[in-house]
C-alpha cells in the first residue's frame, strides 16, 4: 500500500507543463486502510466510489441511517485515537461488499458488509483488537448516498506529493504520503502551489472540479500507516514553521468523467 515518493526533487518536477496524477486510492470503511484503484468514475456532487462508504461507530450511536447527517470523526473510529487500525491491512470487493481484515499476514477476519451477520464478524474483532480503547460496542454503519468524510461535503482529497517532500525536509525524515488518506496523489507542481488553486475550477479528462478548501489536518497524520506507530508531529511542525496546519486540498466534482493515474490537472480558464 506504500504510495512510493519518485527520488526527483521538486526543483526538476516544476518544469513539468502540468501536474499529472501519481496515484488514486479510497478508503471504503472509514479509519481502516486504503486501496489503490486503476481508474476512478467522477459523478457531480459525489464522492470516489465506495469512498468513506461505511465507518465502524463505538459507544452510544448517533448515526441514524434512515435520516443520515454528518457526524465529527470523533464519533467513529480513525487513526487520530486507535492508532492501532494502521496495522490492519483490509481488502474490499466492491461487488460482494466484504470486507476482508489482515493482522501479521494472516486473515483474521471476513464479512460482508450488506449483512448483519458479516457486520457481526467485523465488529467482534474490532471488540478484541481494541479492548480498552472503546467507548462501547462498535457497530458498523452506512446508509445510502452519504458519505463518513472528515467534512460535511461530498468531495475529492487531493494531496502534492512535492509539498509532501518539503514536509521530509522539515521533519527530517521520511513521510508516507499515506498518512494525510487522499484520495488523489499529483506531482509536478512546487510545494504549497496549489493553496493557489482555492476556489479554482480543475480539469482532469473530462471531469472538472471546483477546489473549495484547504485541508486542515489533525493528529491522524502523526501515525505511520503502515507501523502505527505515533512517530512525528506534523501539524505542530507545520503551525510552528508556516502559521498554519494545512496540506493538501477539498474539492467538488462539478463534470464528472474517468481519471486514470497520469492524467493531467489543469487549472480551467474563466468561463
Amino acid at each position: 500500500m506504500l504510495l512510493q515518493q519518485d527520488p526527483m526533487r521538486r526543483e526538476e518536477r516544476a518544469l513539468s507543463t502540468n501536474p499529472i496524477i501519481a496515484e488514486i486510492y479510497r478508503y471504503p470503511v472509514k479509519g481502516l486502510g486504503p486501496e489503490r484503484l486503476a481508474r476512478a468514475q467522477l459523478s457531480p456532487g459525489e464522492t470516489l466510489p465506495f469512498d468513506r462508504h461505511y465507518a465502524i461507530e463505538h459507544g452510544k450511536g448517533h448515526f441514524d441511517a434512515s435520516a443520515p447527517r454528518y457526524l465529527p470523526k470523533i464519533h467513529f473510529l480513525m487513526l487520530m485515537r486507535h492508532e492501532r487500525l494502521a496495522g490492519l491491512e483490509t481488502h474490499f470487493d466492491e461487488k460482494t461488499q466484504t470486507l476482508k481484515i489482515s493482522h501479521n499476514g494472516r486473515q483474521v477476519a471476513e464479512g460482508d458488509l450488506r449483512t448483519r451477520p458479516g457486520r457481526q464478524i467485523i465488529e467482534d474483532f474490532m471488540t478484541g483488537y481494541l479492548t480498552g480503547e472503546l467507548r462501547g460496542p462498535p457497530h458498523i454503519v452506512q446508509a445510502d448516498n452519504h458519505s463518513f468524510s472528515d467534512v460535511a461535503a461530498k468531495c475529492v482529497h487531493l494531496i502534492n506529493l512535492a509539498t509532501v517532500r518539503d514536509i521530509e525536509d522539515l521533519v527530517r525524515r521520511p513521510v508516507n504520503p499515506l498518512r494525510f488518506r487522499a484520495n488523489i496523489y499529483f506531482d509536478g507542481l512546487p510545494p504549497w502551489k496549489e493553496f493557489d488553486w482555492l476556489d479554482q475550477r480543475i480539469e482532469i479528462g473530462a471531469a472538472r472540479l471546483k477546489v473549495f478548501a484547504r485541508t486542515e489536518r489533525c493528529a491522524a497524520t502523526n501515525v505511520d500507516p503502515e507501523t502505527g506507530w505515533r512517530d512525528l508531529a506534523i501539524p505542530a511542525t507545520l503551525l510552528k514553521t508556516y502559521g498554519h496546519s494545512d496540506v493538501g486540498l477539498y474539492a467538488s466534482v462539478k463534470t464528472g468523467g474517468v481519471i486514470r493515474p497520469g492524467d493531467a490537472l489543469r487549472v480551467a480558464a474563466n468561463r
